[in-house]
């Protein structure tokens, strides 16, 4: 049996190792992940609660349409209940967004250096692609419109960027839209939003209405804390989401998983203070870094982007040895880090064991 031949080049997702494993490798009792910019104050109670409770259910499908969590979801941003998709993870509504717009041939723009998945899922519906350098770490959105032709479906941009943490700026986004063609769906990723503190970061719900070929992603797995239960959603006017939901596959996200996000939704006093403890481990990072002559982008979401001055893989193994976990491997980025913001205790002493690591590679040279 042949695959096919447009997805046989394509590398499989690599994830960020898991601790176990780290632990088992080398010999470690203590193993610190900041690669998957997960949440490391956990979830709600109110989540976790949720999650016993539904574990006699276990034996009934979920509600195909997750009507309840649509409907507190809807109460929550002040949409309109057939302005919501679900997904499992927001990975797989980018995974329906391809499906459903993208043939053969058609052509999809997005950053250089941005989340991986829209050019995986794009390759695989056999779509042309365009992929813009960042300029400063940031997405270049006039060169993106610039792209843009008769034969471009979807448009991606991300943020905050991942890997770089940059944002797009309500005014810089409101004159790309103005200017994009109505053909064109601006898939609009905004997975780590609830972290911003930028004044100038768009209030997109409100973009909406004016901008029918605008869909926003979001997620809860980052700030609600609930990763492992793989639920996400995207926000848009009804015909685009009804043009989604035709390719969503039944039951594709689970009873735990809705009971869970709505359970979650209703405690916000954990986000805000997942969101404030997320902004003082943000400045102290950064402050670190300056403090080590170390450049990085300053970041608006939970992860930081580091040049750490060597290549970004020897760094890594570096640091791994000593017990963290970062990311590396970035190809326009190669002596790059990318660092979750973890507790204070694991960020500093993920700061004792960088500086050991900088002085271990200063003696090499």
């Amino acid at each position: 049996m042949k695959t096919k031949r447009n997805i046989v080049h394509l590398p499989v997702y690599q994830p960020g190792k898991p601790v176990e494993d780290v632990k088992r490798e080398l010999g470690l009792t203590e193993v610190i992940k900041l690669a998957s910019n997960e949440n490391p104050y956990g979830s709600s109670p109110s989540a976790k609660q949720a999650i016993i409770a539904e574990i006699d259910n276990s034996s009934i499908y979920p509600d195909g349409a997750s009507v309840e969590l649509t409907a507190a979801m809807a109460q929550h941003l002040g949409v309109h209940p057939n302005q919501l998709i679900w997904g499992n993870g927001a990975d797989e509504i980018i995974l329906m967004l391809a499906r459903a717009y993208l043939e053969p041939g058609d052509e999809t723009v997005m950053a250089d250096e941005t989340f991986s998945q829209y050019r995986h899922n794009a390759e695989v519906e056999n779509a042309v692609l365009k992929e813009i350098p960042l300029i400063d770490g940031r997405q270049d959105l006039p060169a993106m419109l610039a792209a843009v032709t008769d034969k471009t479906k979807l448009i991606w941009v991300c943020s905050p960027n991942n890997p770089t943490g940059t944002i797009v700026t309500e005014a810089e986004l409101v004159e790309f839209m103005d200017k994009l063609p109505g053909h064109v769906l601006c898939v609009l990723d905004e997975a780590y939003c609830h972290f911003v503190d930028d004044p100038e970061y768009p209030d997109s719900i409100k973009l909406l209405e004016r901008y029918p070929n605008l869909i926003l992603l979001r997620t809860f797995s980052k700030i609600y804390g609930l990763a492992a239960l793989r639920i996400g959603y995207g926000i848009a006017q009804p015909d685009v989401i009804h043009s989604i939901n035709l390719v969503r596959e039944p039951f594709n996200t689970a009873r735990v998983a809705q009971a869970a996000a709505k359970a979650a939704l209703g405690d916000q006093e954990f986000v805000s203070s997942c969101r404030e403890n997320n902004l003082q481990q943000r400045d102290y990072l950064q402050g670190e870094f300056a403090r080590l002559g170390l450049s990085y982008y300053p970041t608006q979401a939970n992860f930081i982007m580091v040049d750490v001055g060597m290549p970004s893989r020897e760094a890594f193994d570096l640091l791994l040895r000593r017990g963290f976990i970062t990311r590396a491997g970035w190809a326009k980025s190669p002596t790059y880090l990318r660092v979750s913001i973890g507790t204070a205790e694991a960020n500093r002493k993920f700061i004792s064991a960088l500086e050991e690591v900088l002085k271990e590679a200063a003696v090499r040279q």
